[in-house]
């Protein structure tokens, strides 16, 4: 059995993975988005970008089978499983201080933007660039062509996706602590999720 590794609630994590390796992301209780990130081991300025993968994909969500690609184009991870039902997100940028404010939050609010800073920073590594993450179990309906909602997740405990690295990576992730919205579900409830690599 492999090993799970933690994503804290409201916190990150990061981890090293090899070409061929597969990382598994699980949705642990369900309800929880996991803003989700890749760079080049080589070079932390590569990482896997959503507005180069889609407009290769030619869709926003990816799907089994589909490979990311990083900012310079180059194959980074493929979805191998989706045990979900595949409603992720590659629209919206990952929370800071500054989405919170602008929320009406007083005062410090965990976010997804720090918490990599700080998964990397623990792994002695410095974040290069920011890129929008993939958000992981995240729903946000395009409705019309043109506008957006934030809505609860589709999924249910223990869901989960799978990748296969395509190159050597850094991963980072976060259990995204957005409370002002429900994109954690109705409850906006924040937990944990875990990830496994093999």
């Amino acid at each position: 059995m492999q090993d799970r590794h933690l994503i804290p609630a409201r916190k990150g994590a990061a981890a090293r993975i090899r070409k061929g390796q597969l990382l598994k992301v699980i949705n642990t209780h369900g309800s929880q988005v996991v803003d989700f990130w890749a760079f080049s081991d080589s070079d932390l300025g590569e990482c896997m970008s959503m507005e180069h993968t889609r407009a290769t994909l030619g869709r926003i969500i990816p799907a089994v089978g589909d490979t990311l690609l990083t900012n310079k184009r180059r194959p980074i991870l493929t979805v191998v499983e989706d045990t979900s039902p595949g409603v992720h997100d590659t629209l919206i940028a990952s929370c800071d201080v500054y989405r919170y404010e602008q929320l009406g939050c007083k005062g410090f609010h965990d976010n997804c933007t720090d918490n990599l800073k700080n998964a990397l920073e623990a792994m002695g590594l410095k974040r290069v660039v920011h890129p929008c993450p993939f958000n992981l179990f995240m729903n946000i309906p395009v409705k019309n062509g043109v506008s957006i909602s934030f809505e609860p997740p589709l999924g249910k405990p223990g869901d989960s996706i799978s990748f296969r690295a395509e190159m050597d990576a850094v991963v980072g992730f976060s259990a995204c602590p957005q409370d002002m919205l429900p994109i954690n579900g109705k409850d906006c409830v924040i937990h944990d999720a875990h990830y496994s690599i093999a």
